[in-house]
């Protein structure tokens, strides 16, 4: 099984930890987060893992090198400029018929192999681990009519939304739909596969998940770090 981590960006939301070394790399225990990534992968079967690398991406090499402590065969694909989220994938040429795409700051105990048997039942050419999150808004809504009058107040209201978990089963055939050396993110691909008429799945994901993009979401991580470590498939 094959597994594509993207691991090229500069993370600036997590500055100025970024200054020093790239996000994957940001600690998350003991280790950084790019390890228990890795370590989840071996866990589930996975044996050849590509790292899209980027901004620091010589720090990322020295640390992973080929991953032989991992028990894994890890090789690089390097952007010169930004490709976006899914460009990268048109210059891997040696991906298999089914890969797993993740991003590189993802915390989750998802069952990888739950994922991909879910992909191939429902037989689409994309799958995307989606997670349900409240969004709350600290104000309190007024609905009112065209001449101003109120209708309803709603003190702070929590709404929730099914989210991508920047988690994703592709097939091979999806690479068809990416330009090599043009810039593409995956909202974009989506779509273009949606215009085309290909079916893209979602798989709802209702355990523990956490995309460590800014500092509140890496302060949580680093609180639930011990309490869930023990369930992080961590072999």
């Amino acid at each position: 099984m094959q597994a594509v981590i993207l691991a090229g960006g500069k993370g600036t939301r997590l500055l100025p930890f970024t200054h020093v070394f790239p996000k994957p790399l940001v600690p998350l225990g003991e280790k950084p987060i790019l390890d228990t990534i890795l370590r989840q992968l071996k866990h589930f079967g996975f044996t050849h893992v590509t790292l899209a690398v980027g901004y620091m991406a010589e720090m990322i090499q020295t640390y992973v090198n080929h991953g032989k402590r991992y028990g894994l065969d890890i090789t690089y694909s390097f952007e010169d400029e930004p490709l976006g989220t899914v460009g990268p994938l048109a210059q891997m040429h040696h991906l298999d018929e089914s890969f797993l795409v993740m991003n590189g700051d993802v915390i989750t105990n998802l069952d990888y192999s739950d994922l991909f048997q879910f992909h191939k039942q429902h037989q689409g050419l994309m799958t995307v681990g989606t997670y349900k999150k409240n969004f709350k808004i600290d104000l309190g809504i007024i609905n009112n009519t065209a001449n101003s009058c109120i209708t309803d107040y709603i003190e702070k209201p929590v709404h929730t939304f099914q989210v991508s978990m920047g988690i994703y089963v592709f097939e091979h055939e999806v690479l068809q739909y990416i330009e090599p050396y043009k810039h593409l993110d995956f909202p974009d691909l989506v779509k273009r596969l949606l215009a085309n008429g290909r079916s893209v799945v979602s798989y709802p994901f209702d355990g523990y998940w956490l995309d460590i993009g800014n500092h509140s979401d890496y302060e949580k991580a680093l609180e639930d770090y011990e309490h869930i470590r023990g369930n992080l498939h961590l072999d």
